[in-house]
C-alpha cells in the first residue's frame, strides 16, 4: 500500500530532535510557477494542517498516550 501512495503522491520526511513526520502531498503545487511562492503556499498549508489537527479530538487522544 505504501508503494501505491508513493506512486500517487510525492512524499517528504521532516525531522527535528523531537519529531519525525512523514508527509504525503496530495495537492498539486505545479500551477504555482514561482518556486518561492510555491514554497510559501506549501508552508501555509502545512501550518493550517497542524492548526486543524490541534483542534481535533484525535490530538488530545494522541497526547494522552504520554500519561
Amino acid at each position: 500500500m505504501d508503494d501505491l501512495l508513493e506512486d500517487l503522491y510525492p512524499e517528504i520526511t521532516l525531522e527535528t530532535d523531537d519529531l519525525i513526520m512523514q508527509i504525503s502531498v496530495k495537492k498539486d503545487y505545479s500551477q504555482i510557477k514561482d518556486l518561492d511562492e510555491r514554497k510559501k503556499e506549501f508552508i501555509n498549508d502545512l501550518n493550517e494542517f497542524i492548526k486543524e489537527f490541534s483542534e481535533t479530538p484525535e490530538s488530545k487522544e494522541f497526547m494522552a498516550f504520554f500519561d
